[in-house]
């Protein structure tokens, strides 16, 4: 099985951090040259030593919700090399009931989801298409599968990123593109954390006890860890998954309870 992404450069959003940061360390593992995205140079500058061959990377400081940074910042990498794989990734939403959303944060939520993966697609796909290897993969949320109670507006934008990908890779499959979407499930990150404890405070609960909670729910009895889910990512990634196509891939230890 050719799980090797030796010569080939990806675009990993959200790269700082959680599973953003497992992801590009997996994708460095396989031989990958990538280039982390995300907003703070700090971070960036320091993922960039934990990855293997750090001189073969590059870092990008980019706002995932203002399109025209997008462009300002990713356009001249197109001039340097070609990127075979995306990985489209962002912070959630903050919690809450979906009748108590103010209007802005869905605004917020679309463009640095929805929009911005557009943007990064129509910058990066033209390259793939000339190289005849591309991999779109979008880390949404189980959401997609199921709503998620108390997370109302991250429900509504996580539809909507699910059917942009479907609507992608009907449309790229021709050019040997994949798009595809990795759904994690109670994962330790920081986002997981803050989650705790808006649901502890919801229910008026201590965050071990949402903890001890959550975990009951999983079949497999833990919270997921971040490189788990990144090694989705990077077999989606590889040459290997190149007849997976327009599908959601769940990651959550089994918690979900649908197909």
């Amino acid at each position: 099985m050719n799980i090797s992404l030796a010569d080939k450069y990806a675009l990993v959003c959200g790269a700082s951090s959680g599973i953003g940061r497992s992801t590009a360390i997996a994708l460095a593992q396989l031989g990958a040259k990538v280039t982390l995205l995300a907003r703070s140079e700090d971070k960036l500058k320091s993922m960039m030593t934990q990855l293997p061959h750090a001189d073969r990377h590059a870092f990008v400081v980019v706002d995932l919700s203002d399109q025209n940074n997008i462009i300002d910042r990713v356009t001249p990498l197109l001039a340097q090399h070609p990127f075979h794989v995306l990985v489209n990734n962002a912070g959630g939403p903050k919690a809450g009931p979906l009748i108590d959303a103010d209007i802005k944060e869905f605004e917020t939520a679309f463009r640095t989801h929805v929009l911005a993966s557009q943007t990064l697609a129509q910058l990066l796909v033209p390259s793939m298409q000339k190289e005849k290897y591309g991999r779109i993969i979008n880390i949404i949320s189980t959401s997609v599968k199921a709503p998620i109670p108390n997370l109302g507006v991250s429900n509504t934008i996580r539809g909507a990123m699910g059917n942009w990908s479907k609507t992608l890779a009907s449309e790229l499959g021709q050019d040997q593109i994949t798009v595809n979407n990795v759904l994690p499930g109670f994962t330790d990150t920081e986002r997981l954390t803050t989650l705790k404890q808006a649901s502890a405070n919801r229910l008026s609960k201590t965050v071990q006890e949402i903890d001890v909670m959550w975990k009951k729910m999983i079949p497999a009895g833990r919270l997921g860890e971040p490189s788990e889910i990144a090694n989705a990512v990077a077999f989606l990634a590889s040459p290997a998954a190149s007849y997976i196509n327009g599908t959601n891939l769940v990651v959550d230890g089994g918690r979900t309870q649908s197909l």
